[in-house]
């Protein structure tokens, strides 16, 4: 009967664990709204939002959100997540607000408040440097376009492309959607003009063919009838820069000189390397983070559902079935995006990106490790156990002395692949913004516009890191196996 009191507590203690994590970022959040306003933003828009050499957030959106913030004496805290996360971290009140080059349209008039235009944009396409044969929409016919998800190319590009019969190909980030024009895969892009111009002035391997057609604006965003002060201040602070000629010397910083990172630089390899590895072991140090506390929680949670799955009461049994089923049948981005965006929109309540992240690596690693548990003990001579109780043990002594040492060396193996595995599904995680490695490499591919040779180096990272985890594993291994760990 003894296993069947500490079932509860083990479960007790995992909903605690959870609970404080899912509880702490609320905690501080509201303490600093108080103060802080969080605003969220894209980060890989060139000219208008980027992260330069130094680590620092700049371009139009940023410099215009820093002078404002000066003028009116209120406080920020920008929360670089994409512009897809930032806009649904918006509409379930994760942010305050949202500055990300934003049309300002009729269906998002639904759900936000906006500001008074700060930029007047338009579209444009353009084609790989070497293609000579489009040059207008009409050469277009059965080819396919590339558009990034949720900016004014794409809703260009929505509108014309039965008449112009090409099909559209989607990108959640600038320098991907260049890139497949480049190789031949994509023939055009629509993008906005600003943005697109900016970046065949740093020499992203583009040209424009067409002229700019007519767009819509840009605005600051709130959720409706929410943080009514900011977007207040947000337009009497534009108003003011405006009039004092600021507003126009941000404008000619970055679409008149090009700003500082036209500057002459090391392309080549070493060179990229050198200047981008700060940036990018500061990614790989949250990525370890990441991996290493997701494991220990996730071992905790495989070892208690790994012995629910097995035990003799049925509703036990069935709890943790149901867990592993559904952490193992969904994808792993659609988790994130529930715990992150969904559950808080629920209940009404805050929780950072690092803490939702870490639960949903946590709960994912979990079922997995719950069936190595469970295949590990059920591997074990039942002989084993018998031998246990005939000697007079009780059912979780036997279980924790005699069975559950044999099943570790068992399991040790698809341990070690599953560290493996959650390594990588960090990932995933750039998409509600944590910048891992991942996020770190599209950030710095935004700035310097070389994809292939970053995405080499990055992938160089995982695999050193990966393979010296891998070596150290099996190092532990052999140790258990010997009996002298």
């Amino acid at each position: 009967m003894k296993i069947k009191t500490r079932f509860p507590k083990l479960i007790l203690f995992f909903v605690v664990l959870l609970t404080a994590l899912s509880m702490l970022s609320p905690l501080t959040n509201v303490k600093a709204a108080e103060k802080t306003y969080q605003i969220a933003t894209d980060i890989t828009f060139a000219p208008f939002e980027f992260q330069d050499t130094s680590g620092e957030f700049v371009g139009i959106d940023m410099d215009l959100v820093a002078a404002i913030a000066k003028d009116q004496g209120f406080k920020y805290e920008i929360k670089p997540l994409g512009f897809n996360a930032a806009v649904q971290a918006l509409e379930s009140k994760q942010v305050d607000a949202v500055i990300a080059g934003m049309s300002i349209t009729d269906e998002r008039k639904i759900k936000f408040n906006f500001s008074d235009p700060y930029f007047d944009s338009g579209i444009i396409m353009a084609v790989s440097e070497s293609n000579d044969d489009v040059s207008s929409y009409n050469d277009l016919k059965g080819k396919k376009v590339a558009v990034k998800t949720g900016t004014e190319g794409a809703s260009f590009a929505e509108s014309i492309k039965d008449k112009y019969d090409f099909s559209i190909v989607t990108f959640d980030d600038s320098a991907n959607m260049y890139e497949d024009v480049k190789t031949g895969n994509s023939v055009a892009v629509f993008d906005d003009y600003p943005v697109l111009a900016y970046g065949i002035k740093q020499g992203n391997g583009l040209k424009s063919v067409t002229d700019k057609e007519a767009g819509a604006s840009y605005g600051f965003a709130v959720s409706k009838g929410e943080n009514a002060e900011l977007l207040e201040m947000f337009n009497t602070g534009l108003a003011n820069l405006k009039a004092s000629g600021e507003y126009q010397k941000i404008m000619d910083k970055y679409l008149e000189t090009g700003s500082n990172t036209a500057a002459t630089k090391d392309t080549g390899f070493f060179g990229l390397l050198k200047e981008s590895m700060p940036s990018l072991m500061t990614g790989l140090k949250m990525t370890l983070i990441l991996t290493v506390v997701s494991l220990i929680i996730a071992t905790i949670v495989g070892i208690v559902f790994g012995l629910m799955r097995i035990a003799k009461s049925k509703l036990l049994s069935t709890i943790a079935m149901i867990y592993i089923d559904i952490f193992r049948g969904t994808p792993l981005i659609v988790q994130a995006f529930f715990i992150y965006f969904g559950i808080p929109a629920a209940f009404d309540f805050r929780i950072t990106a690092f803490v939702a992240g870490l639960i949903t690596l946590s709960l994912n690693a979990g079922a997995y490790m719950a069936e190595i548990v469970r295949g590990g003990i059920q591997s074990v001579d039942k002989g084993q156990m018998e031998a246990a109780r005939s000697l007079g043990l009780p059912y979780g002594k036997a279980m924790l002395k005699v069975v559950l040492p044999q099943a570790i060396q068992l399991m040790i193996p698809a341990f070690i692949n599953q560290f493996v595995i959650t390594l990588k599904d960090t990932s995933i995680l750039s998409i509600i913004g944590i910048n891992e490695l991942t996020q770190s490499g599209k950030i710095i591919i935004a700035r310097n516009l070389e994809s292939f040779q970053m995405w080499i180096i990055v992938g160089i990272i995982y695999f050193i890191v990966i393979m010296i985890l891998t070596k150290v594993s099996n190092v532990l291994e052999r140790r258990i196996k010997n009996g002298k760990a």
